[in-house]
């Protein structure tokens, strides 16, 4: 006979074996997750006997995760700010670190007509919709992929989001009191040391930011005067090195009050600024 516990140690050697770093944590998400069972619930029933079919299917799950596919594409969720989304391996999966951006955003959002730029599963804006008080939410994507997950996620959390199929701005016909965007900005050449969950698996159209990172950042804030209102709030997750780059191209661009916010880690995570006046875009 097969028990639970008999499977859980089964998964636990599988990616041991495999050299999974987090091997009997994984074991445990996938285990808990496909019998739908708590710590305290094993703990009263650990020699509950399965079927082989059940082992089967779990242990599938672990072979997938022995293949570094990540836990949140083989789940296809992932909690962000209190809500589940649903991912696939057409967008990036949603980072702890990322909830600061939106924590940030949160601060000034009532009654705030916001942009998203780069949306991808939509968790950033559906977050800001459903927790913010806005007056309007709007996310923009180039992927219909990534877009047909955002609608779905939009749909489930009940929250009232526009989706736009939009290389950045080109179909973006308004202007917002605040645009935030989570930009891929992950130098080309950095992209090949990159865990294998991540180069092997997230979506390389949301990661790579081109030769310096900054690509797409010098494109927002290029033509952000003519989407952003006076007065109006730009938010940016950034990686750890671009704090100095960042900044110059929104003092450039007209934009003051430039504020830094820091990760658990301690680096330099989100970037925000406020747009005064009105000005020619900068060349």
């Amino acid at each position: 006979m097969i028990t639970l516990e008999n499977a859980l140690n089964q998964g636990k050697a599988v990616l041991k074996g495999k050299g999974i770093a987090d091997w009997d944590i994984d074991a445990w998400y996938l285990f808990s997750y496909y019998f739908q069972i708590n710590r305290t619930q094993f703990i009263l029933h650990s020699q509950k006997d399965i079927t082989e079919e059940q082992l089967s299917l779990y242990l599938e799950l672990i072979q997938k995760r022995s293949e570094h596919i990540p836990l949140q594409y083989i789940t296809k969720e992932q909690e962000f700010m209190g809500l589940k989304f649903h991912v696939t391996e057409d967008v990036l999966i949603p980072r702890l670190d990322t909830e600061i951006l939106v924590e940030e955003v949160l601060k000034v959002s009532a009654g705030k007509d916001i942009l998203d730029i780069c949306t991808g599963s939509g968790c950033i804006i559906i977050s800001l919709s459903k927790l913010g008080k806005v007056k309007s939410a709007a996310g923009v994507d180039i992927s219909p992929k990534a877009l047909e997950i955002a609608r779905e996620n939009a749909s489930k959390l009940k929250a009232d989001v526009t989706f736009i199929e939009s290389d950045m701005y080109t179909q973006v016909k308004d202007r917002y009191d605040i645009i935030v965007s989570n930009p891929p900005y992950i130098p080309t050449q950095d992209i090949a040391v990159l865990m294998r969950e991540v180069k092997d698996h997230e979506p390389i159209l949301a990661l790579d930011g081109s030769t310096d990172g900054l690509y797409f950042y010098k494109i927002i804030i290029h033509d952000i005067n003519l989407y952003l209102k006076p007065d109006g709030y730009v938010f940016f997750e950034i990686g750890y090195n671009q704090a100095e780059a960042v900044s110059e191209l929104l003092r450039e661009a007209g934009i003051t009050d430039i504020n830094l916010k820091k990760d658990l880690a301690g680096l330099n995570r989100v970037i925000s600024g406020r747009f005064k006046k009105t000005q020619e875009p900068f060349t």
